[in-house]
């Protein structure tokens, strides 16, 4: 289990929460530092840059902090400061009128559990790697994001749908939608590689 999905973070946020909502400012500079790599990774899924990611994440806190007294009592935290980093993220590039070339490098950080591959066990992985964030490249930013929620962030499914604003059923159609989209793309990279 990670670290940030310990027992008890849903009602600690809740505390920080109801602190900073108070004027605690020590209790917010808590939750900024609770999920500032979050919320990060999250920017740059949609942005692409790491240096608007960062802009997008620290806006998007800033804008929480000042929202926080129409913040629902009780509501989970992260979703909601996820939802307003995105929107963030979104006007940022849409104001740099781009389209991002995520690499979701965001993967990369996770720990694995495996032990040392072979050479050539390690170059087929980095191939498949690639294949994937290829793909990943070419789908839409609504389908990037659903899919980075899910399986580089691991929201659960409760979360993703309070972060894109939309019903738990909903989620998972998306997520289904996009994986589909995925396995479609990479097949074709796989055999335009091959």
């Amino acid at each position: 289990m990670r670290p940030d999905s310990v027992e008890g973070r849903p009602s600690e946020d809740t505390d920080l929460v109801e602190r900073a909502q108070r004027g605690d400012q020590d209790a917010y500079g808590e939750l900024v530092r609770r999920y500032q790599a979050l919320a990060t990774r999250t920017a740059y899924v949609i942005t692409g840059t790491a240096a608007d990611a960062e802009d997008a994440a620290q806006e998007g806190f800033t804008k929480a902090y000042f929202a926080l007294d129409r913040f629902r009592t009780g509501a989970p935290f992260r979703p909601w400061l996820l939802r307003i980093v995105a929107n963030e993220a979104k006007n940022r590039r849409k104001a740099a009128g781009r389209r991002p070339t995520v690499d979701l490098s965001v993967a990369e950080d996770r720990p694995s559990g495996d032990t040392a591959l072979s050479p050539e066990a390690a170059a087929l992985a980095g191939e498949r790697k690639e294949s994937v964030l290829a793909a990943l490249r070419q789908l839409r930013e609504e389908d990037r994001l659903v899919i980075a929620y899910r399986y580089f962030f691991e929201l659960s499914e409760a979360e993703m749908a309070d972060a894109l604003a939309c019903a738990r059923g909903t989620v998972k159609s998306r997520l289904s939608r996009a994986l589909a989209r995925l396995r479609e793309l990479a097949s074709r990279q796989v055999s335009l590689d091959g």
